[in-house]
């Protein structure tokens, strides 16, 4: 097995102001989307102008932050927040949630396509592609911070995790689980659900949707294969992923909320690419090479 490393949260200080690692994690995140977008905005067949870019991932980046911390209150830590108001802005404590993200940025980019008069529908098409690379730079955060670990296994790829050398919050999130599990003395053999996540929801997703969109395609067929991928890696990870402790499994004694909330983004995925080769509307975010509609 490999020995969880030591990393502190803490990249550095200065008096009561902390650099985190999970902070900057999106903050690479918001800088890959930035410039793969202008990479597509520069494309000769593209209608987008960096000017649209620059704005587009500023109202994403606002959607993804309000959208992810006020999901994770309602989905996960409703209880915490109850307890303590306060909870509600200590982002750096961790605690995001994908889902409430994606809400967050529908929202903001309806209100984007609204005031630059485009289409919804191409709008999220254009960033179909673009959260990946955040979504692995923001698991990388996970890890760090030494949340959101898996089961207990044995499989030689997974991480043995002893509080002892341990920085405080990924010491007490490593005595939490041991408390859950029994396990004493405290070394846990656990998946790295952390990093199985950021492979397959982030790196797989990117490039499978970044190849996908290379080529001009229907109206709405990126956007729904980003829902109905991103979905399906969740929903597999989730089985190896322990859920938070006030949630459980809410369903058969396998069911979590991380898989509750991703059936329906298969679902209308795979609704939205079915929708999208019927019809055939060619996207507008391209001024050329125009799609020829289904007879």
């Amino acid at each position: 097995m490999i020995s969880y490393p030591a990393i502190d949260p803490i990249i550095f200080s200065v008096g009561p102001v902390a650099v985190r690692w999970y902070g900057l994690t999106y903050v690479i995140g918001f800088a890959a989307a930035w410039w793969l977008a202008r990479r597509r905005a520069a494309r000769p067949d593209s209608t987008w102008q960096p000017n649209d870019v620059d704005d587009l991932i500023f109202f994403a980046a606002i959607g993804v932050i309000a959208g992810g911390r006020l999901g994770w209150c309602l989905f996960y830590g409703i209880e915490q927040v109850l307890e303590d108001p306060l909870t509600v802005i200590r982002i750096w404590d961790g605690g995001m949630s994908f889902h409430g993200g994606l809400i967050g940025v529908v929202l903001a980019v309806l209100l984007f396509a609204r005031q630059r008069s485009r289409r919804f529908a191409d709008v999220l098409d254009f960033l179909a592609p673009l959260p990946g690379l955040g979504i692995f730079a923001g698991r990388i955060g996970n890890f760090i911070n030494g949340e959101l670990w898996g089961k207990p296994t044995n499989v030689p790829w997974g991480f043995t995790v002893d509080p002892v050398p341990l920085f405080p919050v990924q010491k007490a999130e490593a005595l939490r689980l041991c408390e859950r599990f029994a396990v004493d003395p405290c070394v846990l053999h656990v998946h790295a659900s952390q990093l199985y996540e950021g492979v397959l929801e982030g790196l797989l997703v990117f490039i499978v949707l970044w190849l996908f969109t290379r080529k001009q395609r229907p109206r709405l067929a990126p956007a729904g294969l980003f829902l109905m991928l991103y979905g399906v890696c969740r929903f597999i990870v989730e089985f190896v992923r322990v859920p938070d402790e006030n949630r459980g499994y809410l369903l058969f004694d396998w069911v979590t909320m991380g898989q509750i909330l991703s059936l329906p983004m298969v679902v209308l995925g795979a609704i939205l690419i079915a929708w999208a080769y019927r019809s055939q509307q060619a996207s507008g975010n391209y001024g050329t090479k125009q799609l020829v509609p289904a007879q």
